[in-house]
């Protein structure tokens, strides 16, 4: 494999929480990431073979845009799924305008304490 500075390697993502315990619960029970380890500084998932490091924060300031998104082949599944799981669903409007909430693309705004507003949307 040619050396390509950072193009070839795998990325690790972050996010934060001031609430570890419920950011466990959301990430693992509800998007169904496995948890690998829960240490001090971070709560560390697989992703789908990206890492996912949720650091644990004293504060906190939610982020006003999306910090994580996934590409799915049936938006509508998942958004069935989430809704079961009590996950409620925003479409703002650029995602109006674009016709997004057809079932092309969805946001889901995390957890209170949580940096996370995560876009998922079919490929």
């Amino acid at each position: 494999m040619a050396y390509t500075m950072l193009g070839n390697q795998d990325v690790v993502a972050f996010v934060a929480t001031n609430h570890p315990e419920q950011a466990k619960a959301f990430y693992s029970s509800v998007l169904g990431l496995r948890l690998v380890s829960d240490t001090p500084p971070a709560l560390v998932f697989d992703a789908g073979g990206t890492i996912l490091r949720v650091a644990k924060v004293a504060e906190l300031t939610p982020a006003p845009y999306t910090v994580l998104g996934w590409k799915v082949a049936d938006i509508r599944a998942i958004m069935r799924d989430l809704a079961n799981k009590g996950i409620t669903f925003e479409c703002y409007k650029v995602c109006r305008k674009m016709n997004w909430a057809s079932g092309r693309r969805l946001t889901v705004t995390a957890y209170r304490g949580s940096s996370t507003r995560t876009e998922t949307h079919s490929h």
